[in-house]
Parts: C-alpha cells; structure tokens; sequence
C-alpha cells in the first residue's frame, strides 16, 4: 500500500516503538545516579549546592528564595531518593561543621554592632525580642494543642520565623533532623510571604518623613558665632553624630585639621561629616552652609580612602591607631562593607576597613604605608582566632546550665554565637587578633549554611512527602500562619503607634526582626533603597538571631 508521498510506508515511515517497551527502562539511569550519590556523599553535598544556588537566585514576584533553596533542593532529591527506595544522607559531621561556622561568623559579623544597638536602640530590641518570646508561646500552645510532636514545633518556629540557626539549634537539641527540618520547610513559605505581606503594606501607608534619610554627607559651614565653641564641645552635644575633618581660620590662611580643641572663631570654615540631618543642625547652629570648597582642596591637606590591611592594627580602636600623633592626620568615616560609619573614637576596626583619611599632603603616603592599602590579604581567615573561637564556643555549649526540674546546655550553635559575638566585639586580646575580616567571615558563613542546609534537608527528604500529604502538613501550616501573622502585625501596629517610627524604620524592624535578607531587599526596593530601612535593619537583627536561637532551643527541649 502507498503513503501519501507515493512511497511505500513500511520504507517512508518509522515503524512505532516495540510494544516490550517497559516504562521502567527510563528509570534506570535515574536509578543510577541516585545510588552513585548515595554512595559519594561530597559529590551529593556538591550537586546541592550548584542546584540550589542556582534556583536561589530564580526571582518570583521581584523575591529571590536565596539560599534556602538548598534546602528545598534536598528535601526534593531526597524525597525522589526514597520513593525509589534509594537512601540519601550527607555526614552529621559535615552538618555540624557548617553548623558552627554559621553561627559563629554571624557572631564575628554582628558583634560590634550588636553591643552598640544594646546601649542605643534598646526600646525597640526590647519590643522585637518579646514579640519573639510571644511566638515561641503561640507556637507551643497552638503546636502542642494540635498534637505536634515537640522536636516538629520548634522547627515550626524556625520556619515561622525563617531562621536556619534556631533550626539549627532546635535540630541540636531535639535530636531529630527530620522532624524539625519538616515543621522549618512547610511554615517557611508563609514566613517569608507573610512577612513580605506586612512590609508592602506598612511602605504603602507611609506618610510624609518626618525627617530625612540619614545618609552621611559633609558640608562646609561658615562660623557666625562669636563665642568660640570648642570641636569637642559640639561633637559632645550631638552625641559624636558628627565628626570635624578641617578648619580655615581666614580666606587666605591654610587648611589644617579639626583639632578636638580647636576654637571656632566667627568667620570661620569648617567641614562637618556625619547624618544629613545632624549635619544641618550642626550647621545651623554654628552659622551657615558655605559655598566656599575646603574639601575638594588638596593643597594643603589631602583626602582619599585607604583599605586597613596592616593586622598588627586590627582589633584596635580608632583612637588607639593615634593617627593624629603619628601623621598629624584624621578619619571622617569608615566603610565596612556597604556600610559607612562616623569614624568615632571607639570604634573597632576590622581587617578589610576602609577608612577616609585626611592627612597633610606629603605625609599621605607614609600613612597609607602604616594602615597597609592593600586588598590582600583581606581573606585570610585567621586560623589561630577562628579555631580557638570555635573551641571555646563548642565548649560553652557543652556546658550544663541547672534550672529547677533539670537544666539544659545552649549547645554547639548558642556557644559558638556567643563567642563569636564576644570576638567580633574585642577585636583582639593582646597580641592575637580574634576577629575577621568582613569578607572572609561572610564566605565561611556562607558556605557553612549552605553545608548545614544540604544536611537538614537530606535528613528530611524521606519523610517529607508524607507529612505533607498528611494532617501533619496542615497542622504545621496553621502553626506557622499563626506565628508569622501575630508578629507581623503586632510589630507593625507597636512600632507605628508605639515607638513612633516611620514607616521605612519599621519596614527594616520587620526585615530584621525576622533576619530576612529577602524581605531586606524587598523593603530597600520599595523604599528606594532609604536608608532608614538598612538602619532599622541593623538594630534589631543580631539580638533576634540570638534571641531565637535559645528560643527554639527551649522549644525543643519541653
């Protein structure tokens, strides 16, 4: 018989696929490749993180899932692992080697700023860490109340509140990866949706600033007063907001440094850094903003940023670099990572600083040669500081604390926060440097979250199928809406009516107290990236990270 072609078709057409084709013949390089994994743990530890970095940065609705996409990735291979009867498990000693370094760079990164937001900021930590403790309790009542197992309420919590060290910590002291990381995977959806919810809406009903971003400026200020004010006695009345960087006693006199007691004569120029607004104030009540530009000359004094690289100087305090002494020069301001900060007396120096410097012109590079500007280096992790943090923070962890009714210990992950936290902050204990560069403490917490990530999830993967195709599944789901929506909202509506803090402060309250970078990002974009949101931001995170690491550790040992 003839085709339409005219050809015949036994020649012009493919015969179809034998009929013995069995459907599990697709299956067997599947197969394959699942027992090779079983059998090659760094290579599955590896495949996870390629896979899950990789879908991490996938955004949906403008939100990037980030790195908790490891997560998910291992929970879905180990999953498909089991339903073909393969097992899939990465070492526990890998998991609690990325465990620890997590937690503590988090500490190392969070210690300076941490100590400084206690003395500072302490209404609104007070306000994020009770909202917290609520949590904690709504999760326990709600989760108990449903038949929750203890070790799946904490993870609950965790995910509630999208936070891999308390799921860490709750997975440490409950003993059960499976059960925690189950409860942390389902209520993370809403923890981030949730909570990304809350910040659209309190951007969207912002109201006109009541004051300006405070971003760091300088300005030249011409002196009216008549009263000869010292510099130290106005950076003393603004709370050192401020920092004076050079003075010119006439038009034709040269320009020197701010010198502390230095007395301000009218007619005066002098250049002021610090927060927008505080620098209008200042200028204010000295005199007026001057058109005339003593920053930009470079005849007498020079300016320009110089990277702190020298380790020797690492640890140390501005003051204790005695610049001023040594070089005749000043600091306006230091930058660590994306962050600029008025150059304050006391303020810790880290490794990979970048500090901007004013210095007589010829002596600029004499200087630069003392603090280093040099960018390597600026990676090194710091063997000797870092293993002996990591020691004594293990070993805090070891330790037992008595309570009436028994006691617990804060474990691997509550001992090396700490130390990490007390590191950061010191800087150095004599000869030894204990802290790290931002950049190399940002890699090791990477890597160690992504490490403990792939081990969660490989421990839940085999159950995760069932529990949410169970009533455990909506059980854990109610919990965690619970959990995220009364923090959410009660956050909101106290910082608001409250504390009285403007919408794009309490947009980073809300990103912070939830230590989420993806609603941080998400917040910056919609505030066009005012830097009240970062502020709010920084002053609340690193006492809810810790505040929720014992939280869930006290969770999952009820």
């Amino acid at each position: 018989m003839m085709g339409p072609s005219g050809h015949d078709d036994a020649v012009g057409r493919r015969a179809p696929p034998p009929s013995s084709h069995h459907p599990q013949e697709a299956l067997v390089p599947v197969l394959t490749a699942l027992e090779f994994l079983a059998r090659q743990p760094l290579v599955l530890l590896f495949v996870l993180f390629a896979l899950g970095s990789a879908l991490g940065v996938v955004r949906v609705a403008g939100v990037a899932v980030g790195p908790a996409a490891v997560l998910f990735t291992a929970i879905a291979l180990g999953s498909v692992a089991a339903a073909h009867g393969v097992t899939l498990a990465i070492p526990e000693t890998i998991g609690t080697l990325g465990l620890v370094l997590f937690t503590y760079t988090v500490g190392v990164i969070s210690g300076p700023t941490f100590f400084a937001a206690l003395r500072t900021g302490w209404a609104p930590i007070v306000t994020v860490t009770s909202l917290l403790a609520l949590g904690a309790a709504l999760s326990a009542a709600v989760g108990l109340a449903l038949g929750l197992p203890v070790a799946t309420v904490a993870g609950t919590f965790a995910g509630a509140l999208t936070n891999t060290p308390a799921l860490a910590a709750a997975t440490e002291r409950s003993g059960d990866a499976a059960a925690t990381t189950v409860g942390y995977s389902i209520s993370y959806l809403w923890g981030v949706a949730g909570m990304l919810i809350a910040t659209a809406w309190t951007l969207r009903h912002r109201t006109a600033a009541v004051s300006a971003p405070s971003t760091l400026t300088n300005l030249t200020v011409r002196v009216e007063r008549t009263d000869r004010p010292r510099v130290s006695e106005v950076v003393e009345r603004f709370g050192g907001a401020v920092v004076f960087s050079r003075v010119r006693h006439g038009e034709t006199s040269p320009i020197l440094l701010a010198e502390d007691d230095e007395r301000l004569e009218h007619d005066d120029l002098v250049s002021i850094v610090g927060p927008s607004q505080a620098v209008t104030r200042v200028a204010m009540e000295l005199g007026h903003p001057s058109s005339h530009d003593i920053i930009g000359n470079r005849q007498d004094l020079d300016s320009r940023r110089i990277t702190l690289s020298n380790r020797a100087l690492a640890g140390r305090t501005l003051a204790e670099l005695e610049l001023s002494e040594r070089f005749g020069a000043a600091v306006s301001r230091v930058r660590r990572a994306d962050q600029d900060m008025v150059a304050a007396d006391d303020l810790v120096l880290q490794p990979g600083d970048r500090l901007r410097v004013v210095v007589p012109t010829p002596r600029m590079r004499e200087l630069a040669r003392y603090l280093g500007d040099s960018e390597r280096g600026l990676s090194d992790i710091n063997p000797v500081g870092l293993a002996l943090g990591l020691t004594l923070g293990v070993l805090l962890g070891m330790l037992h604390i008595p309570l009436p009714g028994g006691g617990f210990a804060i474990g691997a992950a509550g001992g090396t926060l700490i130390m990490g936290l007390v590191f950061g902050r010191l800087g150095r204990v004599g000869p030894l440097v204990t802290t790290l560069s931002h950049s190399a403490a940002s890699a090791l917490s990477n890597f160690g979250m992504l490490a403990f990530l792939a081990y969660a999830g490989m421990r839940a993967g085999g159950s995760f199928t069932s529990a949410v195709t169970s009533s455990l599944g909506w059980r854990i789901a109610v919990v965690g809406a619970v959990v995220t929506t009364v923090v959410a909202v009660t956050l909101v509506i106290v910082g608001r009516l409250v504390h009285r803090v403007d919408a794009e402060k309490v947009a980073g309250i809300l990103a912070g107290a939830q230590t989420q970078p993806a609603v941080l990002a998400f917040a910056n974009e919609r505030a066009a990236f005012d830097n009240r949101v970062a502020i709010g931001y920084a002053l609340v995170y690193p006492a809810a990270m810790i505040v929720k690491i014992l939280l869930a550790q006290i969770l999952a040992g009820l």
